[in-house]
């Protein structure tokens, strides 16, 4: 009988040793990855925001409030709500609002919407100008902006009406398409001696 209970141990022992290698193999097992839930609410919020970007130069090119900023990291976007662009060149100003805007990837692009507001003051040099949209795409730092949705512009008295718009140097040189209306008041003429 002795001779019996030895041979059981071996037995004993591997089936302890079988089990816990079945247990070691589970507990360290690497299950496959869960399904990595998409977040597609912001992952940040800011309220009563301000951002200024500056030139080459050192001087402020332009200065974007808003009143609450969100991130959304999905496709790197950042939507502003009751945005306020404020541009600066020499000799020139320019001020946009609108209802929204969605800022590109690394701030190249501005897309605004929903009543969009463009004024520039007058200048000595220049009359005053506005544009009135529901879209408009801006580059702050090109100075450019376009939009394919109908404007109205005005500058001082004259009026034109457009399908849409493209602007360089922040409505230096400005291209109004299709569907162009004008009206442009006579020119005053000199007074008689």
């Amino acid at each position: 009988m002795q001779l019996d209970t030895w041979r059981i141990y071996p037995v004993i022992a591997l089936a302890a040793l079988a089990g816990g290698s079945i247990w070691l193999e589970r507990i360290t097992r690497v299950d496959e990855p869960l399904a990595q839930a998409v977040q597609t609410g912001p992952d940040f919020i800011a309220e009563a925001t301000r951002v200024t970007g500056f030139g080459a130069d050192g001087r402020q090119r332009y200065e974007l409030l808003a009143e609450r900023l969100e991130h959304f990291p999905a496709d790197d976007t950042t939507r502003l709500h009751m945005p306020r662009l404020h541009m600066q060149q020499v000799g020139s100003e320019t001020f946009i609002t609108a209802r929204r805007a969605d800022v590109s990837p690394g701030g190249e692009q501005v897309d605004l919407s929903g009543e969009v507001r463009v004024r520039r003051p007058g200048t000595a040099d220049a009359l005053p100008l506005t544009l009135d949209s529901d879209t408009l795409s801006v580059w702050p730092d090109a100075h450019r902006a376009q939009t394919d949705s109908p404007v109205l512009l005005t500058r001082g008295a004259g009026r034109a009406t457009a399908q849409g718009m493209r602007a360089d140097d922040l409505f230096g040189t400005l291209e109004l398409i299709g569907e162009v209306k004008t009206h442009m008041p006579p020119r005053r003429q000199g007074l008689p001696s």
